[in-house]
């Protein structure tokens, strides 16, 4: 019954307005109405499950055309660019040749030689390479003792290097379950059980625990910003939380058992025991918090340089404040160990975070908010009024539209054009559309302006949060596959490998070939940590945050 209305055509201001507010309160009605089903709907499934019974199927049906369903913005960001298909060749490696002969038998007798004609084909052997050492063993009768020969570096244990390096590469690296590890290697004929690849897995695997924590700490000192994430992960059944911390030269995995802001805090500085400091820094990010003035008093009185661990400071508040209530004993500790983190010398700190707008992120550094994830809230919106549809879809290829002026800025910026873009931003999001769910969300996004603009300061900045999002992607399939670690062991190889995998992915490294080099005390390939360094300094991720940087003029 919409279809046809152009409020335009209403001459009479009062009639216009009325229809507006009727429009609003349709969609509000119908939101309540959708809300209110799904509740009657978790009830009856409870009823049922309380009979014994099932519930109703969790089947996603057909989405009507245009409403909220897929909240990708793809379709909106994607810009057609000319296919240009690259040749393969150069990049295969040869490992034998073979020249094929003509036969001539029935061939005339004149025929002449002319050139060879190359043809590469890529195959792979599967086979197995089962040896059987005889370890010489030696007597000295002058010291008493015997001497037996050591096994070749990799082959400890029953298995062999080949097995060791191809079990992590299919579990982590290509998200293999376990027990069809088990059938590939018996296909092959390795006879080996389920309890001993997990024990291949998680065990003994101090060099490459190491070597996870020198990646991590040259990401973080790799640039002056990071992107952040975080999905969950069960723990021997209980739910833990991941997160993802990368740019565009590592990933690195952390699995903690809470998501509050202490614990994100905790994945930056890699797990070293927490440190506060009550300081300047500290009272200023508790002007917004609810506190009497006897309290922020007793706080100034306080306030200090002085560095403590977490059982010292916990001390001094009982002391200071003795009935303090529990969320203003939580923002005083979060504020005092981030100005702590703040005032770090012998750990990198982040300068800029990457990432949605999930409170616990807040106050850890300046936060860059993504432009994706922002334009997705918008998707969420499911107006049922034609009219209103078309105001969201209006307003969405302008927002898309300032997106891709914010690209070219990053390719090009210059002083003019970031104060253009300044005002552009004011522009759009001032506007006023008379959907009421619309224009809130606008003014949702108009109040993170500084987030969103971060960018114009800092142009390597990206403009959404994708490599976190699809590095978190990565451990939710895993997650589908094998379900989670049951024990700590599993817990930091699931993080341990997972980092490596991804950070030889986006080094252009081989993660078999890696695992292997490792395995084998061979070292060809230097240590990733010193490969994310020298990817880091040739991308330059950090140029805008020098002293004296300022945007070309051109």
């Amino acid at each position: 019954m919409f279809e046809d209305l152009d409020l335009n055509a209403i001459h009479e201001e009062n009639a216009r307005e009325l229809i507006k507010r009727l429009l609003n309160l349709v969609e509000q009605l119908s939101a309540d109405l959708r809300d209110s089903q799904a509740e009657v709907q978790r009830y009856r499934d409870e009823v049922n499950r309380l009979k014994g019974e099932q519930g109703k199927p969790n089947i996603k049906g057909n989405n009507p055309k245009g409403l909220a369903g897929d909240l990708s913005s793809e379709k909106e960001r994607h810009k057609s660019k000319r296919h240009k298909k690259s040749s393969k060749q150069a990049e295969i490696h040869i490992d034998r040749e073979e020249v094929l002969k003509v036969d001539r038998s029935e061939l005339p007798a004149d025929v002449e030689f002319k050139e060879y004609v190359d043809v590469v084909v890529q195959d792979i052997l599967l086979k197995t390479d089962n040896v059987r050492f005889y370890k010489e063993k030696l007597y000295a009768a002058s010291t008493k003792q015997t001497y037996l020969a050591e096994l070749p570096r990799g082959y400890a244990g029953q298995y062999g290097p080949g097995i060791k390096a191809l079990l992590p590469a299919l579990y982590f690296g290509m998200e293999t379950s376990e027990p069809k590890i088990r059938e590939f290697l018996m296909y092959m004929g390795i006879q080996i059980s389920e309890g001993e690849i997990s024990n291949l897995l998680i065990k003994g695997q101090e060099n490459f625990h190491a070597e996870k924590e020198a990646v991590y700490e040259a990401g973080l000192r790799s640039s002056a910003f990071q992107h952040g994430d975080d999905t969950e992960t069960r723990v021997n059944g209980q739910n833990q939380h991941c997160f993802v911390v990368c740019n565009p030269v590592y990933t690195s995995y952390h699995t903690v058992p809470n998501k509050d802001r202490l614990s994100v805090l905790d994945v930056l500085r890699n797990g070293r025991p927490r440190r506060f400091r009550l300081n300047q820094e500290a009272l200023t990010l508790l002007e917004n918090i609810q506190l009497s003035r006897p309290i922020r008093q007793t706080l100034q009185t306080s306030c200090s340089e002085t560095e403590m661990d977490q059982d010292t400071f916990q001390q001094c508040l009982e002391i200071w404040l003795p009935d303090l209530g529990k969320q203003q004993h939580k923002a005083i500790l979060d504020a005092a160990a981030i100005a702590a983190y703040h005032a770090e010398t012998d750990w990198p700190v982040i300068q800029t975070l990457v990432c949605d707008d999930a409170p616990q992120f807040n106050w850890l550094a300046a936060l860059m908010l993504c432009w994706v994830h922002a334009g997705r809230l918008y998707k969420k919106l499911m107006p049922i009024v034609p009219l209103h549809r078309a105001l969201l879809e209006a307003f969405l290829k302008r927002f898309w539209d300032y997106y891709d002026q914010l690209l070219e800025y990053k390719k090009q910026p210059t002083p003019a054009e970031s104060v253009r873009l300044e005002a552009d931003f004011d522009s759009l999001f001032a506007t006023h559309t008379g959907y009421d769910d619309l224009d809130k969300r606008i003014a949702k996004t108009r109040d993170k302006k500084a987030s969103l603009l971060l960018v114009l300061q800092h142009p390597e900045l990206p403009l959404n949060n994708n490599p976190a999002e699809l590095a978190g992607r990565q451990r939710v399939r895993k997650r589908d596959v094998s379900f989670g670690p049951r024990t700590q062991d599993g817990r930091k190889a699931w993080d341990t490998f997972m980092t490596l995998a991804e950070t030889a992915k986006k080094l252009d490294v081989s993660f078999y070939t890696y695992l292997r080099d490792r395995i084998t005390g061979t070292h060809t390939i230097p240590p990733l940590a010193e490969l994310v360094t020298k990817a880091a300094r040739k991308l330059n991720l950090g140029q805008s945050w020098a002293p004296d940087w300022s945007p070309p003029l051109y």
